[in-house]
């Protein structure tokens, strides 16, 4: 196994524990069983609340190990989607604004934009610049339903899509996307690539093939039917 904190090798000590040889942090046999338990209750869709209540930690531990898992992830992501970026099929745009903003228009600004590929029936998502850019110019005289009508249509008309059928890979995701975020209630803008790509590895991979996935990008050599 690696270190969970800077991926280095480690080698076992005399009482049980493992040491990293890079950074020398020390780790207990309990310390590392909590963490592949928290990787299960990833695995399995549990908020990082939920996970500390299950697994028995803080929710500032579960959280911080669920930002390290989403960390490898995305490196992962971007190295399943350069290995495939030749069998793209089809692309297109998408603006999501959360559901607790849509009932005012002048909120569209505060919308993330992302575009996303499809290859080979599994997705790759680019989160493009903020709209935020836009929201002093549009918004400063006061007349938001002429400027967000007029936003609206430039958006429709510089839209970037290539698709076959109104049936398609992408527009899956974009539905699991919208109910998976749901369940965190907000999320702070330069956190969200994250939560993004959180739910781009769960709908490239299915839930019984998670697990083995996150034990070995954080470093651990065995496999779930191997463990303790």
């Amino acid at each position: 196994m690696r270190c969970i904190e800077c991926f280095s090798k480690v080698y076992y000590l005399s009482d049980g524990r493992v040491k990293c040889s890079k950074c020398l942090k020390r780790f207990s046999p309990k310390k590392i069983a909590r963490q592949k338990e928290l990787i299960l209750a990833f695995s399995s869709d549990l908020t990082a609340r939920q996970a500390s209540k299950r697994v028995g930690v803080t929710y500032v531990t579960a959280k911080r190990f669920y930002d390290l898992i989403r960390s490898r992830i995305l490196i992962y992501l971007q190295e399943c989607y350069e290995e495939n970026r030749d069998n793209i099929l089809e692309y297109d745009e998408y603006l999501y604004l959360d559901h607790s903003k849509r009932g005012n228009k002048k909120n569209i600004f505060d919308a993330y934009n992302f575009l996303t590929f499809d290859y080979g029936e599994k997705v790759y998502n680019i989160l493009m610049p903020s709209l935020e850019r836009y929201k002093a110019e549009f918004l400063e005289d006061g007349l938001e339903e002429i400027y967000y009508k007029e936003f609206s249509r430039f958006l429709k008309i510089h839209r970037i899509a290539k698709l076959r059928s109104l049936d398609n890979t992408i527009i899956r995701f974009w539905a699991y996307f919208d109910q998976f975020i749901k369940k965190y209630k907000g999320v702070e803008r330069e956190n969200f690539i994250y939560y993004l790509k959180e739910a781009e590895f769960k709908f490239n991979v299915p839930i019984e093939r998670r697990e083995d996935i996150l034990l070995r990008l954080l470093g651990y050599s065995f496999s779930t039917k191997q463990r303790d």
